[in-house]
């Protein structure tokens, strides 16, 4: 194939390939040649980390791919470049992120700074969800874009069922830190409130066609070194509501705060890691505010058809429709957040940032606190009017 033999000056001698795939899904592989390098990412038809008994369409490579390029071609320097694409064989050939590059959660359970972290990430979400939204584009693009989308109907029941429903009942999959969670899982599942709040946003997450998501943007979906940050794996990607990639990234980097306490040792209590990552949630979501309404301000005159410049056409107007607008976007990162959060401990798939935790007991504390939150923003997220507002809940579970 040439797209990839080029990538390794059509030199097989020396050939390395390394099976690598830690994911729950797909099977990924990394070629190394003395002339260049490159990954194979392959997907099978069924959930890799259950087996076959539960299925899952292959098609989901053909919208990583979709997505990988669009984001691609909206922020290059955060997204890897894809060399090939075989539909038939569900199969991706694209960059390989070299080393010194790991797995963003590896590096946060090793209490790695990522100074660039936050600066990078709130560029990446910044881009690619302005500039697949209605405030950048006119309707008849957005539909067709939305459409073209619609077909990755499987990945987005598979999230509609571990994020919004296996957690608040009795499922087969779910699991936690037993005996310890018992009843912290049993009261989720008995809680009212939490119940009506995880059902509007799942009406959100399945209806507000808002921007072209990336639908699983955990810290396990983020490759770094101190000044490169990668996102892969946008398999689940689909025209949703913006809020839920915001979330997914600040929520899990909230998991890996209360995933610190576990990972303490002797000669490093963690505390000065733990600021740095309040430091980073909080600079995330003020950066990503501020380059989101610096691009809105930059093309508010444009063919944007949310906000028609005939019709919102006064400073005045402008600002109240933005504040009402990033508000809602807001409460929806906090409560999208908060459900991920949720699920990572009570439901199917959960995190090495707590499995990785040996005791038990200081798990299951680590957890419960996590839990704790995650229940406070989900219920409450409207009573939040900033991000610091958040980091001091956080401070005081």
């Amino acid at each position: 194939t040439p797209s990839l033999s080029s990538k390794i000056v059509d030199n097989y001698d020396g050939l390395k390939i390394k099976e690598v795939g830690d994911g729950n899904l797909n099977f990924v592989y990394i070629i190394v040649a003395p002339s260049g390098s490159f990954v194979i990412k392959q997907a099978l038809p069924y959930i890799r980390c259950i087996g076959e008994s539960w299925p899952m369409t292959k098609e989901r490579a053909y919208f990583e791919v979709l997505a990988l390029k669009q984001h691609g071609a909206l922020c290059p320097e955060h997204v890897p470049e894809v060399y090939h694409f075989d539909r038939t064989m569900s199969l991706i050939g694209m960059r390989y992120l070299e080393p010194p590059h790991i797995i963003l959660r590896k590096g946060l359970i090793a209490g790695i700074e990522y100074p660039l972290l936050a600066e990078h990430m709130s560029e990446y979400m910044a881009k690619t969800l302005f500039c697949t939204s209605l405030l950048y584009r006119s309707t008849t693009e957005h539909k067709r874009a939305v459409a073209e989308f619609c077909g990755n109907v499987e990945l987005c029941r598979l999230t509609e069922q571990v994020v919004f429903s296996d957690p608040y009942k009795v499922s087969e999959y779910n699991r936690w830190t037993s005996p310890y969670l018992d009843r912290d899982a049993e009261t989720v599942r008995e809680d009212n409130l939490l119940k009506i709040e995880v059902a509007e946003l799942k009406s959100k997450f399945c209806e507000r066609a808002q921007a072209l998501i990336h639908g699983d943007l955990h810290t396990g979906s983020v490759m770094v070194t101190p000044d490169s940050t990668q996102v892969i794996d946008p398999e689940f990607a689909f025209y949703g509501p913006m809020g839920f990639d915001i979330g997914a990234f600040i929520g899990n980097l909230i998991l890996a705060f209360f995933a610190q306490d576990g990972h303490a040792g002797q000669g490093n209590d963690r505390k000065s890691y733990k600021e740095w990552i309040l430091k980073t949630i909080e600079d995330t979501w003020n950066l990503f505010h501020q380059k989101f309404t610096a691009l809105w301000d930059e093309h508010k005159n444009g063919s944007g058809e949310a906000y028609l410049p005939a019709i919102y056409n006064n400073p005045e107007l402008q600002k109240l429709i933005q504040e009402k607008y990033m508000k809602e976007l807001f409460h929806d990162t906090l409560g999208f957040g908060a459900a991920k959060m949720i699920r990572r401990i009570v439901g199917v798939a959960h995190v090495e940032d707590f499995e990785s935790i040996k005791e038990a007991n200081i798990r299951a504390d680590c957890e419960q606190r996590a839990l704790e939150l995650g229940k406070t923003l989900l219920k409450r997220r409207r009573e939040f009017v900033s991000i610091s507002e958040v980091i001091s809940a956080m401070r005081h579970v």
